[in-house]
């Protein structure tokens, strides 16, 4: 249980620091850049055009190894 509950804090805590500009990676595995932010969305520029998703899509995990490539 609370291993489970320490994943989930640190998902939140990723998702309200993500800001317009930051590159990340959705757990489908697609990859853009960040347009705009709601509070339950964002809209991400990806190379064919913006897509509009749940912040719950993005992966925490993906896009840290792709924060740690640069």
């Amino acid at each position: 249980m609370r291993p489970q509950q320490n994943k989930l804090k640190k998902e939140k805590e990723f998702e309200s620091g993500l800001k317009a500009g930051d590159r990340i990676i959705t757990k489908s595995g697609i990859h853009g850049k960040i347009a705009e932010l709601t509070e339950a969305t964002v809209i991400i520029e990806t190379m064919s055009g913006k897509l509009k998703l749940e912040r719950s899509a993005i992966s925490p995990e993906l896009t840290a190894k792709l924060a740690a490539k640069k």
